[in-house]
């Protein structure tokens, strides 16, 4: 999801700018991949629904949030098994 993100962003987006971050919450994992670039990132067409059908594949969800002008940021959210 990051590298598919990146390379998006770096084909896509003209950004100056991403950020890549990860965090350890009970119970999931979330990773978010934002750009300040052009936005209106289509999250119907082949390249992020392929990106969220993999996702969704392993039990995680996508969400994708690409404003015209805003920049686009892209969010897994994994679920993770408690160790005992």
């Amino acid at each position: 999801m990051i590298a598919e993100s990146l390379s998006n962003a770096a084909k896509h987006a003209r950004a100056s700018r991403v950020v890549v971050a990860a965090r350890l919450l009970p119970g999931e994992l979330v990773v978010e991949v934002a750009d300040d670039g052009i936005g209106g990132a289509d999250p119907g067409g082949n390249g992020l629904r392929g990106l969220a059908d993999r996702v969704a594949d392993v039990g995680s969800r996508l969400e994708i949030a690409s404003p015209r002008g805003e920049g686009t940021r892209v969010r897994a959210v994994i679920p993770t098994t408690e160790i005992a």
